[in-house]
């Protein structure tokens, strides 16, 4: 599966924080089911808003690309979203979009103007076809670049000229640098191959990016993805995004002030499709819910799942209520990956978990709560029973590390946590700080 990934000129959104927990839980269940994935994941390295943000901050458009893609795997992090199997840059790819864009000049499929050179959409019959909206219905709603040369209000930039003080790479046709939809297209089939299984990113990208990508491989003569999903928007309700608010400006901020579990379990606790809702409000209710798990783990000593891990269906020995919890959840998530209804059957099973240890039948509930555990790693979401004693030692580098972090050293905060995980213990960043616990 190939998920389009960041341009990396500023610290991550929320919506980048949903797509991706999206798109991970997915890759997850996936892994769970039996099957074996291939999670390709690019990165947009090169771009008019990573050039723009060098001149602002008056660094080099290298510099800029690298601080923020830092800051986006520091929040996948701690998001728990693992990582791809490949991350493409779209700078190290230059020379097969190259390739690419010559073939179509060959074809006339593409034209130069002043700027650069265009795709012309009007050479794929089927042009709209993702994006399920008539020619003339996208060319009306369509946010296009105006440029009066080009033969088609939709064609699109394959390449764009180079400009004084702007990166650029050789080429046949003029020295430039690539447009982003080429990018996605060139990794995409370069990694996966024809025919691949599923693309997918935010709704917002379904037109023109993802229309675009696909036209350009209809018009190359490849077999392009199987299957197209989109994940739906975040929201953030009637209040006003402000700090006296408490609103959660980006996926950086939320990730400083809360649990970050609770995030994934807002997230999953929606179907995927469907826009979310992200205010102090909701994700207060989602850490509630968490204690509830967090409860269940403490109270049958439940060892911790997921993280970087994929879980798989059948490294678990279960009892029959296991079984039977799996069997019940798992159809609700193959059925497009329905995670409302699996993480309600979840929640309905930690009650009955409980009532099963009150009433003595402790064979029983431990059955339950493993099959409960074992659910919520699939789907990236660790229960964390927090038993462990921490001793003196511990205890000094995680105040040292919450020290670390609130200074924004992440050097030593990294130096830290390298620390206590060589001492044994399993480092999780939260609200409350640093927390610990044995593997």
């Amino acid at each position: 599966m190939y998920v389009c990934g960041p341009t990396v000129y500023d610290l991550p959104h929320l919506g980048h924080g949903r797509y991706t927990l999206v798109w991970d839980v997915a890759r997850r269940w996936f892994t769970f089911r039996g099957l074996d994935v291939r999670f390709v994941s690019n990165i947009t390295d090169i771009d008019d808003n990573i050039i723009n943000r060098a001149l602002r901050d008056g660094l080099s458009e290298q510099t800029v690309s690298a601080t923020y893609e830092d800051e986006w795997w520091r929040a996948m992090d701690l998001l728990g979203v693992a990582r791809p199997s490949d991350t493409p840059h779209a700078t190290q790819w230059v020379g097969e979009m190259v390739e690419l864009i010559t073939s179509f000049l060959d074809q006339d499929i593409a034209y130069a103007t002043s700027d650069g050179l265009y795709f012309d959409v009007s050479r794929v019959p089927d042009y709209g076809l993702l994006a399920g909206q008539p020619l003339e219905s996208l060319r009306a709603g369509a946010r296009i670049e105006a440029n009066d040369e080009k033969r088609s209000a939709l064609d699109f930039a394959l390449w764009k000229f180079a400009k004084e003080g702007e990166p650029s790479w050789p080429a046949p046709f003029g020295a430039g640098r690539p447009g982003w939809h080429t990018e996605c297209v060139v990794m995409s089939l370069g990694l996966l191959g024809d025919d691949f299984d599923l693309h997918t990113g935010g709704f917002d990208l379904k037109f023109p990016h993802h229309e675009n990508e696909r036209a350009q491989a209809v018009a190359a003569g490849r077999r392009f993805a199987r299957h197209w999903d989109h994940s739906g928007w975040v929201m953030v309700g009637l209040e006003k995004m402000s700090k006296s608010l408490g609103n959660f400006r980006s996926l950086t901020h939320l990730l400083e002030t809360t649990d970050a579990r609770a995030y994934r379990l807002l997230v999953i606790r929606s179907h995927y499709r469907s826009p979310i809702d992200v205010t102090t409000a909701t994700i207060a209710d989602a850490e509630r819910s968490l204690e509830r798990l967090d409860s269940l783990a403490r109270r049958f000593e439940l060892p911790t799942l997921a993280g970087e891990k994929l879980e798989v269906a059948t490294s678990h020995a279960l009892g029959p209520k296991g079984r039977a919890l799996v069997a019940k959840v798992g159809a609700m998530l193959d059925e497009d990956l329905d995670t409302p209804s699996a993480v309600a059957a979840l929640f309905e099973a930690v009650s009955l978990a409980n009532q099963l240890a009150d009433q003595g039948e402790d064979e029983l509930a431990w059955d339950v709560a493993v099959g409960i555990n074992v659910l919520f790693g699939a789907l990236g979401l660790p229960l964390l029973g927090g038993s462990d004693h921490v001793d003196q030692d511990a205890s000094d580098l995680v105040r040292a590390r919450d020290e670390a972090r609130a200074a924004k050293d992440w050097a030593r905060a990294d130096e830290l946590r390298d620390q206590l995980m060589a001492l044994g213990w399993v480092v999780e960043d939260s609200a409350a700080g640093t927390q610990i616990r044995r593997s």
